[in-house]
C-alpha cells in the first residue's frame, strides 16, 4: 500500500509541474495574441480603405494592361500554404492542412505549392507535393520590410507566368474562440464590379497620373498589403488555438489532480486503518498469552 501511495504521489507531482507549464504557456499565447490582434485591428482600415478604393477605381480605369490583372487560363496552379512551426496549438494546424487537401483534390490542374511555416512544409513533403519554395514562419515581431519578400516572390511567380493562379490557404480570425480555415485567390487581382456592386451615384474618376501608371503602383502595393493582412489573421488565428489548448490542458490537469487527490487520501486512509488493525490484533494476541 505504501508503494501505491509514493505513485501516486509521484504522478501528483508531475501532474502540478505539468499544469505549471501549461498555464505559463496560456499566458504567453494570451499577451501574443492580444499584440497581434491589436496589428490586425489598427491595420484593417487601412486594408479595407485600400481594397475599397481599388475597387472603386480600376473599373473607371478602362482597358489597361497590367501583369496582375492578366487572366490566363490556368495551366498550373499556385498555392499558398500558412500554418505554424510548433505545435501545441489544438487542431490549428491540421484544420489548414484538411482545407488544404480539399483545394488540391478539387483542382483539375497541377498544384504548386509555396509553404510559410515548418508544420506546412514537412506535410507538404509527407504528401508529396510539389513544393516550389518555403518560408519560415511570420511573427508577431516580424516588420514589414520581411513580409515584402514573401509578398514578392508570390508576384514573380505570377508574373513570370510560372503559376496561371495564386490561391492562399490559412486560418482567418473573426475572434478568440473563432478562426476558419479559409482558401482565397490572391492573383490575378480581380476588381471587376456588377452593376448591383456598383456604389450610388458612381462618378467618373480623372487619372493624374494616368490609369495605367496610378494602377501599377496601387497594384504591387495592393499584393502586398494583402499578403502582410493574411499573415496577420494566420498569426492571431495561431495564437487564439493555442491559448485555447493550454486553457483545456490546465483544466483536464486540474480534474485529474483532484482525482488523483481523492485517490491518495483513500490509499492513505486504508493504509492508516490497516496500521490499526495491524496494532489491534498485535495487542489481542499479547493479552491471549
Amino acid at each position: 500500500m505504501s508503494q501505491d501511495l509514493r505513485t501516486i504521489r509521484r504522478k501528483i507531482r508531475a501532474i502540478e509541474n505539468i499544469r505549471h507549464i501549461t498555464k505559463a504557456m496560456q499566458m504567453v499565447a494570451a499577451a501574443k495574441l492580444q499584440r497581434v490582434q491589436g496589428r490586425v485591428t489598427e491595420g484593417r482600415p487601412y486594408w479595407d480603405r485600400l481594397k475599397s478604393m481599388m475597387e472603386h477605381v480600376a473599373p473607371q480605369a478602362g482597358s489597361i494592361e497590367h501583369p496582375l490583372l492578366q487572366v490566363r487560363e490556368p495551366s498550373k496552379i499556385g498555392l499558398v500554404v500558412i500554418a505554424s512551426d510548433k505545435g501545441l496549438c489544438g487542431g490549428y494546424n491540421h484544420s489548414i492542412m484538411r482545407e488544404a487537401e480539399r483545394f488540391i483534390a478539387a483542382s483539375e490542374q497541377p498544384v504548386a505549392v509555396v509553404t510559410i511555416g515548418s508544420r506546412a512544409e514537412q506535410y507538404a513533403r509527407k504528401r508529396g507535393w510539389e513544393l516550389t519554395e518555403h518560408f519560415p514562419q511570420i511573427t508577431e515581431r516580424t516588420q514589414f520590410a520581411e513580409v515584402l519578400q514573401v509578398a514578392t516572390h508570390l508576384r514573380h511567380l505570377y508574373e513570370a507566368h510560372e503559376v496561371d493562379q495564386l490561391h492562399v490557404t490559412y486560418s482567418r480570425f473573426y475572434s478568440a474562440l473563432r478562426t476558419v480555415p479559409t482558401t482565397e485567390q490572391v492573383l490575378p487581382v480581380t476588381m471587376a464590379q456588377t452593376e448591383a456592386d456598383a456604389p450610388a451615384g458612381e462618378v467618373e474618376y480623372i487619372f493624374e497620373p494616368n490609369a495605367a501608371e496610378l494602377l501599377g503602383r496601387l497594384l504591387p502595393r495592393y499584393v502586398d498589403t494583402f499578403v502582410y493582412h493574411v499573415l496577420l489573421e494566420a498569426q492571431a488565428s495561431e495564437h487564439a488555438a493555442r491559448m485555447a489548448a493550454m486553457t483545456a490542458a490546465s483544466d483536464n490537469a486540474g480534474e485529474l489532480l483532484h482525482d488523483l487527490t481523492l485517490e491518495r487520501n483513500r490509499a492513505r486512509q486504508a493504509s492508516i486503518t490497516n496500521e490499526m488493525l495491524t496494532i489491534a490484533t498485535g495487542a489481542e494476541a499479547l493479552g491471549r498469552v
